[in-house]
């Protein structure tokens, strides 16, 4: 060990405006409705969205890529205490989250966090996703924060810049 850092120090991460899931539990409050559609990733790895599936293979689409389902809207992320855009493929987490929804006791995902654990690397990632009781508002930490933030999710279908006022 060296004297050079302290002991423990770990680098923090940088600040980002879009969640990304890490190892084991990620808590969220989704704090807007999501916009849907289907995206791939360009040969100069750019993403491009749309709210229509693409009616042809894009001529485009980087090597080995594929057209997936997406959906992205506004969370709370509780491990940096921050408002983030998610944007989830997975299916699994999709799945899980519209049997919420569906489910008369749960409903809007806007009323309570849902915990998703992260396991496994790669091809081997799973995900389990679970609503956390009870029902309730977010705080009133939280929607300050929200307020206080300029986000156009539609933004996202046009390539733009969701954060930009």
């Amino acid at each position: 060990m060296s004297d050079f850092l302290p002991a423990n120090y770990e680098i923090p991460k940088s600040p980002s405006g879009y969640m990304k899931f890490e190892q084991g539990l990620n808590r969220i409050r989704i704090l807007s409705s999501a916009i849907v559609g289907y995206e791939y990733f360009t040969t100069e790895n750019k993403p491009v969205r749309s709210r229509e599936t693409f009616e042809d293979m894009p001529t485009d689409i980087k090597q080995g890529g594929k057209v997936k389902a997406f959906w992205a809207f506004v969370v709370w992320d509780y491990a940096t205490d921050s408002v983030k855009i998610l944007e989830i493929t997975q299916k699994g987490i999709m799945t899980s989250i519209k049997s919420l929804v569906d489910n008369p006791k749960w409903g809007s995902p806007m009323k309570y966090d849902i915990a998703i654990m992260r396991s496994g690397e790669g091809m081997d990632t799973e995900y389990t996703v679970q609503g956390e009781p009870p029902i309730s508002e977010p705080s009133a930490e939280i929607l300050s924060a929200y307020a206080s933030k300029t986000i156009n999710l539609n933004a996202l279908y046009e390539g733009t810049d969701p954060f930009s006022k």
